[in-house]
């Protein structure tokens, strides 16, 4: 017998339920059903998945190893159909877009916009990630069609870079002696304390190894997980804040200063393989649309450096 992709699903949504009972409502069948079905997969792989407990099911040993490829598989399957109904002609659904918490902040509201005037009918569902690890390993699991992201280390499939995000310190009017658009040594603020991240975002790397470069350590004040959040507390005088200048809204009234050296992120958008017309529509979209410097950002810094 082999493993149907119902099995799958039924055994994922067992194990997030944790319950059997929840489970079948969920999935809109009987207990029993879902039972045998569980039991059907379990002989299938050569073992229990589950251990059934009075109140709730536990993975087992092999359940654990068992349960990302389920997911896997199970969202692999969900974007094949997807892919094919849009090469198909079919202008309806959803397109599945990888991206980081800070990248869905500065540098995908305006591409969306522009491609949704030509896709009105298909919606757009973000997958958000801290770190770029947690975005490569998502669009290898094939959780999204799509990713823009920090260009991928050793990516198989098609990749395209669409431009250098760069970096800006934001502090609060009377945090410096600096005045606004001026830049600055790193290794001058090394006696400032900063707005840093969680240690699960990939901003946090980014401060710490420009940090490391100009030969010290930043002293926290506080962590957070949003560039958004570090902009605001950067601005109420908590601390220095290192983020990418495409979230700083033009209305923002604090001092922006440009780090010397500069602080640079190339950006890429990429794909498992071959993207079906509709994804290649998203992809020229934010490849000719991004602007990942904005314009009030040159206008208050001047043009970055070569």
């Amino acid at each position: 017998m082999a493993i149907s992709l119902r099995q799958l699903e039924y055994f994922i949504t067992v194990v997030d339920e944790g319950s059997f009972t929840r489970a079948a409502e969920l999935l809109c069948v009987s207990q029993p059903g879902l039972s045998h079905q569980i039991r059907a997969l379990e002989r299938e792989l050569g073992g229990p998945l589950l251990e059934r407990l009075p109140r709730k099911v536990r993975l087992t040993p092999a359940g654990r190893t068992a349960l990302p490829h389920a997911r896997a598989s199970l969202a692999h399957a969900q974007r094949a159909g997807s892919a094919a109904r849009r090469a198909s002609g079919v202008e309806t659904g959803e397109l599945h877009v990888g991206t980081l918490y800070s990248i869905s902040t500065g540098v995908l509201p305006g591409a969306l916009r522009t491609w949704r005037r030509s896709y009105p009918e298909l919606q757009v569902h973000l997958v958000e990630f801290p770190h770029t690890n947690e975005l490569v390993a998502a669009m290898e699991a094939g959780q999204a069609d799509v990713a823009v992201g920090p260009v991928p280390a050793g990516w198989d499939g098609p990749c395209r870079v669409i431009g250098v995000e760069e970096f800006v310190i934001a502090a609060a009017p009377d945090a410096l002696p600096h005045g606004d658009g001026a830049s600055v040594r790193l290794a001058d603020l090394a006696e400032r304390e900063w707005v840093h991240y969680t240690q699960r975002s990939g901003l946090s790397d980014i401060l710490n190894l420009a940090c490391a470069q100009a030969g010290f350590e930043p002293k926290l004040s506080v962590r957070t997980e949003q560039s958004s959040s570090a902009l605001g507390m950067a601005r109420a005088g908590v601390g220095l804040a290192l983020l990418p200048g495409n979230v700083v809204p033009p209305h923002f009234d604090g001092v922006l200063l440009r780090p010397d050296p500069p602080v640079r992120r190339p950006l890429a958008v990429y794909t498992r393989v071959r993207p079906d017309p509709i994804t290649a529509a998203f992809v020229s979209a934010i490849s000719v649309e991004t602007l990942v410097t904005p314009v009030h950002i040159t206008e208050r810094l001047g043009p970055p450096p070569d």
